[in-house]
């Protein structure tokens, strides 16, 4: 029988989605400095792909679930996966000249600065022993994030009537408003669930 982190499917699916990850990072650094015109084959790859982990990212956890295959790798490897996707398309679609308008450098901050807090409110925590997991809100702030930068890939990966063009830069512009507000008040949401912990520290 199979041993090891990658013996259960769910451990197999994160690994996979985190390949998928790089896979992104690896096309979007061979676009560079290039106009979207000029590499749309590589930004339709890239936006299918980012898709694709995007949509996994349940089915790790529904097959854990399912068939009690729950592990300390895969609690800590999904949530991993799903900030290393986001915040690194985030951070790569905030230094091209094609996107940046969409998406400026300071809202990527601030998403990057609320899921550093995050991560370090939960450690803290669950370790005085207190489960921390993700609750609604922030998995509402994970599929707009997602939307937001699929929109923003996606209306530079294909060709698009004009009229179109005018309705998707429009939504992807007030999606990643959305994002930057859904960051913010998740990110107090866990802090003001924390808030017991956090306040007894002082003490």
């Amino acid at each position: 029988m199979a041993s090891g982190i990658l013996a259960h499917w769910p451990n197999r699916i994160t690994a996979l989605r985190f390949l998928g990850a790089c896979g992104v990072f690896v096309i979007f650094a061979q676009i560079g400095d290039r106009d979207f015109r000029a590499c749309r084959q590589e930004l339709v790859l890239a936006f299918w792909l980012f898709v694709l982990v995007a949509l996994t990212d349940f089915l790790d956890g529904y097959i854990a679930r399912r068939y009690k295959l729950e592990s300390a790798f895969g609690r800590i490897a999904d949530p991993f996966v799903d900030k290393v996707l986001v915040c690194g398309a985030m951070i790569f679609l905030s230094c091209f000249d094609w996107s940046r308008s969409y998406l400026p450098a300071w809202i990527t901050v601030v998403v990057l600065a609320r899921e550093f807090l995050v991560t370090g409110i939960r450690g803290y925590v669950e370790s005085l022993g207190t489960s921390f997991g993700a609750d609604w809100f922030g998995k509402i702030k994970m599929l707009v994030q997602c939307f937001a930068i699929g929109t923003l890939i996606g209306i530079h990966a294909f060709e698009w009537p004009d009229h179109q063009i005018a309705f998707w830069s429009t939504a992807s512009r007030v999606l990643v408003w959305v994002t930057l507000v859904t960051s913010v008040a998740s990110g107090l949401s866990y802090t003001f669930k924390a808030r017991r912990f956090l306040l007894g520290a002082d003490r």
